[in-house]
């Protein structure tokens, strides 16, 4: 759907600068994990074995595990801890997170809808963790932990072998989605050791947009910039890693994400990241089993913390770590659509929130204030072109005289523009302004999660399409009258006739399945352009009537 909408740009930019002319990412296979602490690195088929998912009733080849008797099933106790926006369930088994829902957002999956999101798929876990000591993994995911609870979250104390573990899970206080996670390993004989923390196998799909949804599933690890593997691109069984050291890891589904975060922003703890692709249960059904590598000193402590929620941008932004760039998007318009679609967004949660207006109403507000704004614009544009037209007759005699001479040709046109003060670019400017922010306007209405299930009017979901194509027809028709009034005054031109027809047309069924709030703002923006357009017209015959006559 991103190429269709570029392509759609990039026709419309062909269409605005023509007539004024002529018509008057590959990614490099990880061999190793880095451990920060340590100048050793984990070798890969090391990390292979401990990730390992292990058949019912065995462990993975060189992974023990540490409950009394493989397969023997465990009886687990359960502890819900409670954030201001959600509710994350805690078992003793491997003192792992089983559960999370938030209480702000509903599922609008069909095997779900109506409900509150949860983002672990049953008997999925995070959290779950195994001990790489020397050559021997040990499987802290099958211990059975005492639990202690309090009044903050849990503790949880358990044996391996020769080791005692201790782990703690509590919320941060004041914010949402946030749990910190320190524990202790006694027994390592001042040796050291190295981590795994899971991360589970994808978050559940809680969106109409399954396809979308899909698209989006990714683990993420943020070095200087963020780095990324996609599901899609795993195959079943297939294992890739990612090289840190990362400042935090996530996996992230269109607009949820759980990442794991360093304790120390600017001490980045995690090694690196081994993802396996799991089975496709359907055509936008993939899994990964994802664990994450942190290195446990000798005095066998650790802490890290995991943000489980949206991928809401003040949340986001709030931790200052550029969480909030774990989506990038734009496409090969990054540099230009991400500013942009950033400042798009600020403003449109700013006018939601401070002017107590629904999203759809905001978006209306938008559309107007955008054309208010390209109003001198398009007055200069006017008359730039009204120029143009002043001085063709001078335009086809030095055409005609230097017809054979391209050099010289190029010369005096730039003389008679000099002299004209005329720009040959300036009607193209107001029609080329509006394409960044409507590009920018399809990745927000794709990503903000503000916008999600947001109705208005009969539309059920401004980020989603209009089920009743009623409003992309209106952006049709409006963008069609737009440009027949454009022509009016105008000297004949087939070219532009045909496309006032054409464009209109391919443009409609380009956003017949667009988001409906991209469709509202951009019908919006052309209607209340007519009226500015009819203004521009009169004044266009004025300037051309004050200008009529031989040019000097």
């Amino acid at each position: 759907m991103e190429r269709r909408l570029v392509v759609a740009i990039l026709l419309m930019i062909a269409v605005a600068m023509v007539p004024s002319l002529f018509f008057k990412p590959a990614r490099r296979p990880v061999a190793s994990l880095a451990d920060t602490t340590r100048a050793a690195r984990v070798p890969a088929d090391t990390a292979a074995r401990a990730t390992a998912t292990p058949a019912p009733g065995r462990a993975p080849d060189g992974v023990r595990r540490a409950s009394a008797a493989a397969g023997t099933t465990i009886p687990a106790e359960t502890l819900t801890v409670t954030t201001p926006g959600a509710r994350y369930t805690l078992t003793t088994l491997g003192a792992a997170l089983q559960g999370a829902e938030f209480t702000g957002y509903r599922s609008y999956a069909s095997s779900s809808k109506g409900k509150l999101a949860e983002l672990l798929r049953p008997g999925d876990r995070m959290l779950a963790e195994r001990l790489v000591v020397g050559r021997d993994t040990i499987a802290l995911d099958s211990v059975p932990f005492a639990l202690e609870r309090s009044s903050q979250g849990a503790t949880f104390r358990g044996h391996a072998g020769e080791l005692d573990v201790q782990l703690s899970v509590m919320p941060r206080a004041g914010a949402e989605y946030l749990l910190d996670v320190s524990g202790e390993v006694g027994g390592l004989g001042g040796r050291g050791a190295l981590l795994l923390v899971g991360l589970g196998s994808g978050l559940a799909n809680v969106e109409a947009d399954s396809a979308g949804n899909y698209r989006a599933y990714a683990v993420v690890g943020r070095r200087t910039v963020p780095v990324s593997l996609a599901f899609s691109k795993l195959k079943p069984g297939e294992t890739q890693t990612l090289d840190g050291p990362f400042d935090w890891v996530a996996v992230k589904s269109k607009y949820f994400i759980g990442a794991l975060l360093s304790p120390d922003s600017t001490q980045p703890a995690f090694g690196g990241a081994v993802a396996t692709g799991g089975p496709r249960t359907g055509r936008y059904e993939v899994t990964a089993e994802m664990w994450v590598t942190l290195p446990v000193g000798p005095d066998g402590r650790f802490r890290y913390s995991l943000y489980l929620g949206p991928q809401e941008y003040r949340q986001l932004r709030r931790l200052g770590r550029g969480l909030d760039k774990a989506s990038p998007y734009g496409w090969i318009f990054k540099p230009i659509v991400m500013p942009v679609a950033v400042w798009i967004t600020q403003l449109l949660l700013w006018m939601h929130q401070r002017l107590s207006l629904a999203y759809g109403w905001v978006l209306i507000l938008f559309g107007i204030a955008i054309r208010l704004a390209l109003w001198p614009l398009n007055q200069k544009a006017m008359m730039s072109s009204v120029a143009m037209q002043a001085i063709q007759p001078h335009m086809k005699d030095i055409q005609t005289r230097h017809k054979d001479d391209p050099q010289r040709l190029q010369q005096e046109m730039m003389k008679l523009y000099r002299e004209h003060k005329v720009n040959p670019f300036g009607s193209c400017l107001p029609m080329l302004v509006p394409f960044p922010i409507l590009l920018a306007l399809f990745f927000v209405f794709a990503n903000t999660i503000a916008f999600r299930g947001v109705s208005f009017l009969w539309l059920p979901d401004l980020s989603l399409r209009d089920p009743t194509y009623v409003i992309p027809l209106v952006m049709g028709g409006s963008m069609w009258a737009l440009s027949k009034l454009g022509q009016m005054g105008m000297p004949p031109n087939p070219q532009a006739k045909m496309m006032t027809t054409v464009m209109p047309i391919m443009m409609t069924v380009l956003f017949l399945n667009f988001a409906s709030g991209l469709n509202l703002y951009y019908a919006v923006s052309n209607l209340v352009s007519l009226p500015q357009q009819y203004m521009i017209n009169k004044a266009r015959l004025r300037e051309t009537a004050r200008r009529k006559g031989p040019v000097s």
